[in-house]
C-alpha cells in the first residue's frame, strides 16, 4: 500500500531505498519552544514564560510560541522521552537581536532562499505558495514534482522564474553547490542515531531538522505544516490548509468507524527477506483504526515499523480482507505477477480473492502528498475497507489489482 506509510515512522527514505535502488526520501522534524515544560499530548497547553503558545491539538513533538520579537520553536525528541531534539527562534526581518540566544539556532524568517532535501516539503511549499523559495533540492529524481523539475531546468533570466539548483543526493549532497546558493536554511529529516549531518554542519546555515514524521497520528504529522507556515511566512495559508484536511479528515474517520462490517488489512509486500509493518501507534496504524479497519498490530506500541519474516505476517495477517501496498514498476500489476514475484503472496486471502490494491508512486504523487493530506490517504483506506459507503469520487492514489 503506501510504502511511505508503511514503513511509516520509519521514514520514506527506507521505503524507496528498499523498493528501487537508490531511491531515498526523508521527512521532517521539528519545532517547540525555548522555555516552556516538555510535555507530550497534543492539545495540551505548554509553559511559555510570557509568551503566547501556538495551540497545536495533535502534534506531540513540536512546541511553538510567539513572544514580542520571535517565535521560539522546541522539538522533543521523538526517540528519547523528556530529551529536546533541537530549539529554533524564528526572528522577523524586522525584529530585535536577541541577548540571549544560548543552545538555540537563530533563523531569519521568512525564508527566501531554502535548500529542501525532502519531496513531501518541497510539495508542502507549493500548497502553501512558496515554491519561488526553493533555492535547491536534493534528490531531484525521486521528486514527482514537474514544477520543481521545470524550475531547475530554467534559466531565471530569460524564463521569468525563480531557478532551482539540483543538490545531488540527500545522503551525500553536494555541500559547494549549497554554499554558493547562500541559503537562509536546510530543510532534512532526522534519523535515530545518525551521527549529525557531516560537512553540512560546517556550512554556517541554519539545519531545520524535519521530523513530523515520528508523530503518532497522521493528523499529528499534517499539523506540523504550521510550523514551516511560520518558517516562510505562510503561517495564514497553513492554517487554512490544516483546517480544511482536518475538516475533511474528520469527517470521514466518522463515517468509517460507524460502518460495519470493519474489514480486516495488510500492508506492503517483501523488501528482500523482510516485511515491514506499520506499528500500532504509527500513523498509518492509526490511521487504519480512523478508517474503520481492523489491523492485526492495532495493540503493538510501536510508532515505527516493525521488520518480520514472511511467516510471521502470513501466521498474523494472512487471513486479511484487503491487502494494500507500494508498486514502482513500470509493468502492470496483475495477480500472476505477483505470484512469479514471490510465490508466498498467493497464500494470503486477499491474493485469493483478488482483494488487493496498489498505489504506483512512480505515476501519482503519493509520497508527495500523504504526510500533509492525510485526509486524501484515508479518502482512499475508507473507499477500499467500506464499499458498501459508496463515498463520492474517486480514489487519489490506489487502483484495484484487476487480473
Amino acid at each position: 500500500m503506501n510504502c511511505n506509510y508503511k514503513m511509516e515512522s520509519d521514514n520514506r527514505n527506507s521505503v524507496r531505498l528498499a523498493l528501487v535502488v537508490g531511491q531515498v526520501s526523508a521527512v521532517l522534524l521539528l519545532l517547540l519552544s525555548v522555555s516552556l515544560v516538555s510535555c507530550r499530548g497534543g492539545g495540551t497547553s505548554h509553559a511559555s514564560n510570557g509568551g503566547d503558545t501556538i495551540q497545536l491539538h495533535y502534534a506531540e513533538n513540536i512546541v511553538m510560541v510567539r513572544h514580542a520579537n520571535y517565535v521560539s520553536v522546541t522539538l522533543l525528541d521523538p526517540w528519547h522521552d523528556g530529551r529536546e531534539l533541537h530549539r529554533y527562534l524564528l526572528v522577523s526581518e524586522s525584529g530585535q537581536p536577541l541577548d540571549d540566544v544560548a543552545e538555540a539556532t537563530v533563523v531569519h524568517v521568512p525564508l527566501k532562499r531554502s535548500v529542501v532535501f525532502n519531496t513531501a516539503h518541497a510539495s508542502l511549499l507549493g500548497m502553501l505558495g512558496a515554491t519561488d523559495q526553493i533555492a535547491g533540492v536534493a534528490d531531484l529524481k525521486y521528486m514527482q514534482l514537474p514544477e520543481i523539475h521545470k524550475r531547475v531546468l530554467a534559466d531565471a533570466s530569460v524564463d521569468g522564474v525563480s531557478s532551482i539548483v539540483d543538490c545531488g543526493n540527500s545522503m551525500s549532497p553536494d555541500v559547494e553547490r549549497i554554499v554558493d546558493l547562500h541559503a537562509d536554511a536546510i530543510l532534512l529529516s532526522p534519523f535515530e542515531n545518525s551521527g549529525g549531518y557531516g560537512r553540512l554542519e560546517k556550512v554556517g546555515t541554519p539545519i531545520i531538522e524535519c521530523a513530523e514524521y515520528m508523530e503518532g497520528s497522521a493528523l499529528g504529522r499534517a499539523e506540523w505544516m504550521l510550523f514551516y507556515g511560520l518558517l516562510f511566512g505562510k503561517f495564514d495559508e497553513a492554517r487554512q490548509l490544516f483546517a480544511d484536511v482536518e475538516r475533511q479528515y474528520l469527517s470521514l474517520s466518522q463515517r468509517a468507524r460507524e460502518a460495519q462490517p470493519h474489514r480486516s488489512i495488510i500492508t506492503e509486500k517483501l523488501t528482500g527477506n523482510t516485511w515491514y509493518v506499520a506499528g500500532g501507534h504509527s500513523s498509518v496504524g492509526r490511521l487504519i483504526a480512523d478508517a474503520g479497519g481492523s489491523y492485526a498490530w492495532s495493540a503493538d506500541g510501536h510508532r515505527g515499523s516493525l521488520a518480520l519474516p514472511f511467516e510471521e505476517v502470513l501466521d498474523r495477517a494472512g487471513e486479511a480482507d484487503v491487502w494494500v501496498f507500494n508498486d514502482i514498476s513500470r509493468e502492470p500489476v496483475t495477480y500472476a505477477r505477483l505470484a512469479a514475484e514471490f510465490h508466498g503472496y498467493s497464500q494470503l486471502r486477499a491474493f485469493r480473492e483478488r482483494g488487493a490494491w496498489y498505489v504506483n508512486s512512480l505515476q501519482v504523487p503519493y509520497f508527495e502528498e500523504v504526510s500533509f493530506r492525510p485526509d486524501r490517504l484515508l479518502n482512499d483506506y475508507v473507499h477500499i475497507l467500506h464499499p458498501e459507503l459508496n463515498l463520492p469520487g474517486e480514489l487519489y492514489y490506489f487502483k484495484k489489482v484487476s487480473r
